[in-house]
């Protein structure tokens, strides 16, 4: 199986044998993945039926709960690695969840288009809404709820007191990025980042 390369990138942040819980899973691929070559055990959460059945179908066990209110459903620490890949824009509570995937796992990977990236910018500058690889969808039918650049998702991580232990920036191709590239908040089209508690 042949993962798009964010997914690829975080499948290699998660120590083989670990308890993922994926959420937004989509139709599984990343836990189908994880299952079949890391020896991860692992739950996929899904609203959407179509994918529902589809990660299913892939063998990946999956629960149909709403992110935004019945993360409670999940026991403190039951989880080695949580993960919300390209879901966070999408919430509706975002703080709420961020705040569970932290009680619920030990390590957090969040991945997240980044609405700062510089083509976003002169669009805006251009009388028009940002769309790119990361942002394929036109204003009126996206998914998107949320609009944020990279720095201020760190300084949400930060006020809920999760800890940026690794970030990857990517480039609008998927390929990372420089780690020290100061202009990451600019330059980059999407990153992924790797998260702890303090307390963690």
């Amino acid at each position: 199986m042949t993962l798009r390369p964010d997914l690829a990138l975080v499948a290699g942040l998660i120590p083989a044998g670990s308890r993922v819980l994926d959420l937004g899973c989509g139709s599984g691929e990343l836990l189908a993945a994880l299952i079949a070559s890391a020896g991860c055990r692992g739950t996929g959460v899904e609203i959407d039926p179509d994918s529902v059945l589809a990660a299913i179908s892939a063998g990946v066990p999956v629960i149909e709960l709403d992110l935004d209110s019945e993360l409670a459903e999940f026991a403190d620490h039951s989880y080695d690695v949580v993960v919300l890949s390209r879901t966070v824009q999408t919430l509706h509570r975002p703080v709420e969840v961020l705040n569970h995937m932290g009680r619920i796992g030990e390590r957090l990977i969040v991945s997240v288009p980044n609405f700062g990236y510089w083509r976003h910018r002169l669009r805006l500058l251009r009388g028009r809404m940002p769309m790119s690889r990361e942002i394929p969808h036109a204003w009126y039918d996206t998914p998107n709820l949320r609009h944020t650049t990279l720095v201020e998702l760190e300084e949400l991580f930060a006020s809920l007191g999760l800890k940026v232990e690794q970030r990857v920036v990517l480039s609008p191709a998927g390929a990372p990025l420089r780690s020290g590239d100061r202009l990451y908040n600019v330059v980059g089209g999407s990153a992924v980042y790797v998260l702890h508690t303090n307390g963690g």
